[in-house]
Order: structure tokens, then sequence, then C-alpha cells
């Protein structure tokens, strides 16, 4: 079976079973890969910049390496081929879990209980939630949607379809290797400084997948547009600015500007000044979009693929 086929019947296969089934409770892949990455850190943790590459290339190269043990074993029976890519898609998309979390907040403001959602938050984002009111809280997930939509699901359907099972863990493990030691503590400035690296490369063809997909899905593609042209370079991320740009534009409404990360109150501008606040009926809007952001990724994955018409060997 060719190789656009089978990743176009796994990656079906893996979408749909995280929409039916989300994340495990217990024993997640991803959640195994972090417990053997924090294993590998306790071991080559240094305060230097070529340990930490170190680091990243034992992690995520193991994890790219496994996929390609893992497809190079399977390659003659096109059934098995699927369901590995199958498996893997559903392994790295976090789609459903993303949702539910969102949601489960969204229906917490709903009814009143502010400090039920800001105890909720950290689930889905750093953010410091005793600074937030109930629209600070919406906005944090709203835009937590939005950079998430990219990262865990866009992201890795690409990459997929790119380099099949060692693209989907590859990707993962970059971007879960980022959320682990990729920020700038004084523990991880130097030592996580090459997973920020690789993260920001291999999430910025995906990123501006997603602010393509989000204008085209959303319900103003023309402010998304304008919004993603206009305020994307003025982020400090250069992922996380196309995709919240795009997304507010698309739902019309205002993100970014003043948030507190761990004691830190950083100042970001705002991006489509033009729209309005972010109200908590926004957190389903934003839901809604990620859902069909990460169905026409799928589509665009498999023609991509069926395009390249590459063949299993």
């Amino acid at each position: 079976m060719r190789a656009d086929r089978v990743f176009a019947y796994g990656a079906t296969v893996g979408l749909l079973g995280d929409l039916l089934l989300g994340d495990p409770r217990r024993g997640h892949p991803v959640a195994v890969f972090g417990r053997a990455a924090g294993a590998v850190e306790r071991v080559m943790w240094r305060d230097h910049r070529g340990w930490g590459a170190l680091h990243t290339v034992v992690c995520a190269g193991g994890a790219a390496a496994l996929g390609a043990v893992a497809a190079r074993a399977v390659r003659r029976s096109p059934a098995a081929s699927v369901a590995l890519t199958g498996a893997a898609t559903w392994a790295v998309v976090g789609g459903t879990s993303l949702a539910r979390e969102a949601r489960l907040i969204g229906r917490t403001l709903q009814a009143g209980d502010v400090e039920a959602a800001r105890e909720r938050l950290p689930h889905l984002c750093g953010r410091d939630p005793q600074a937030l009111d109930a629209d600070g809280i919406a906005r944090a997930v709203v835009e937590s949607v939005a950079e998430n939509t990219s990262d865990a699901v866009v992201g890795a359907l690409m990459w997929g379809a790119v380099a099949g099972v060692p693209g989907l863990l590859g990707f993962r493990a970059v971007n879960t290797l980022d959320a682990m030691v990729g920020h700038k503590s004084p523990r991880y400035r130097r030592f996580g400084w090459a997973s920020a690296r690789l993260d920001d490369l291999a999430g910025w063809p995906g990123a501006r997948l997603t602010a393509v997909l989000a204008a085209l899905a959303g319900d103003d593609p023309r402010g998304a547009v304008r919004a993603w042209r206009r305020d994307a370079r003025r982020h400090p991320s250069p992922n996380a600015g196309p995709v919240e740009a795009s997304f507010a534009g698309a739902l019309g409404v205002r993100l970014g500007g003043t948030l507190s990360y761990g004691g830190r109150v950083e100042h970001r501008p705002v991006l489509n000044t033009e729209g309005r606040a972010v109200v908590r009926d926004d957190i389903e809007r934003a839901v809604r979009l990620s859902r069909r952001v990460g169905l026409l990724a799928l589509g665009a994955g498999v023609a991509g693929r069926l395009l390249t018409r590459g063949r299993v060997r």
C-alpha cells in the first residue's frame, strides 16, 4: 500500500479515536515520554547549552527513532502500518482533551463559580489564575485553545503527513520537551535553550497552517487575515503570534494584553485591536473553531500526501 494511503487511513482512524475516546486517564504515551525525559534530565542536567542540546537529541531523537523502527517492522503489512499510524496519531493528538478542559472551565464560569474556574485553569495553561477575573480567565482559555490547536493537533498532523510515524512522535516529543524545559527559569535558561529553539523551528509551518485554516473556518476570514498580517509579528512568540492573531480576527475578539506567569507580569501587545473583549461564551466558539481547524488540517495532510504519492517500501 502506498504511504499516502497509509497516512490517510491511519491518521483518520487516529483522529476519530481522539474524538471518540480522548486521552487515557492513566498511562498516556506522552506522560510516559515525559517521565523518561525527566529521568534523562536528572542524569544529564548541567547549566550549559551543550548538555541541554544533547538532552534534546537523546529524547526527541529517541522518540523519532522509535517511530522509525516500529514503522519499518510493520512495513510489509498494510493493515499493521495503518494501525500503527492510527495509534501514533491518537497518542500525539490532543484535541479532545483540549476541548474538554476548555468547556469545563466555560461551564464553571457559566455557573458563576469563578473560584472553581481559577482552580481548573492550570490544567490548561500556566497563567496565574488568582490574578484573573471571569473575563480574564475566558481570554486565557481562548488563547490556550488557539495555541494548542497548533501544537496538539495541526502541527502533529502536518509532521505526520511529512514523515509518517517518526514525524508524529518526533514532533510531539519536541513539543513536550519545550513545555518541560524550554522556559526561561534560572534552571532552564541555558539547559532548555535547544529544546525551545527546536520547538520554534518544528512548530513554524504548523502555526502558519493553523492561521490559514482558522481564517478559512472562522466567522470573519478577512478579519483573521488582517489581524494576522498586522499583529502577529508583535507577539513575543514566533508561532503563537500568527495563531492567536488569526483566531482573534476569526472570532472578532481581542487577545493579548497584560498577563501574569509565575508571579511575573508581562504586557503583551493586543491582537485584533478592533475586536471586542472576550467573554465566557467565546470559549465554546473557540473550541468549535479549533475542531473545524483540526478536521481541515487532516484533509490538508491527506491531500498533501496524495499529491506526493509516496510509497511504503
